[in-house]
């Protein structure tokens, strides 16, 4: 079977993301990620209730150290499921830039860039990389892919919809069988 032709009316890369959004900005976003090719890799939902195996937990040691390497992101509520994983991340207003000095100042050193906050994307990317660090590291020497290239988001605008997306994301384990990501 031949490669197929790149062709760039049916191979262009569209961004997901809203046109123009700061994705640094302070706020609450759902995320949601999916593994590759949607395999079951992080555990089984047994009667409702989601038991993590081993990659599972090095799914959750990962988004709990989120806040750690980012200080001015915190992590809410958050699940693991077989193929997938649901969460809120809230990256704070830009606090702890440093000012930079004006022409007029005497400072020969020059001036301190102001702190640039990290957008939802960088926060993603870092996630998934530390994850698979570590998921590889369980392997026997070989590399594997476990997240699909993308995720999903969506930007919290009111506390109704924090509190859906709350209930949502508790409530995914029990509603598995009827989840459009599970595969059986």
């Amino acid at each position: 079977m031949s490669p197929t032709k790149f062709d760039p009316q049916k191979h262009h890369r569209r961004s997901i993301r809203l046109k123009g959004y700061d994705y640094s900005a302070g706020g609450a976003y759902f995320v949601t990620l999916v593994t590759f090719r949607r395999e079951c890799l992080f555990g089984e939902v047994v009667k409702g209730e989601m038991r993590v195996n081993r990659v599972g937990e090095i799914v959750q040691k990962w988004w709990d150290e989120i806040p750690i390497h980012f200080s001015n992101v915190e992590t809410w509520v958050f699940v693991v499921m077989p193929n997938h994983i649901h969460g809120i991340i809230v990256i704070a207003e830009r606090r702890g830039t440093v000012p930079v000095p004006n022409d007029n100042q005497n400072n020969s050193g020059g001036g301190t860039p102001p702190l640039r906050a990290p957008t939802l994307g960088q926060i993603v990317a870092y996630f998934k990389y530390q994850s698979t660090k570590d998921m590889n590291a369980l392997g026997n020497g070989t590399i594997a892919k476990y997240w699909q290239r993308n995720y999903y988001e969506h930007i919290i605008r009111s506390e109704r919809e924090m509190e859906n997306i709350w209930k949502y994301i508790e409530m995914n384990p029990s509603r598995w069988d009827e989840d459009e990501e599970n595969p059986e």
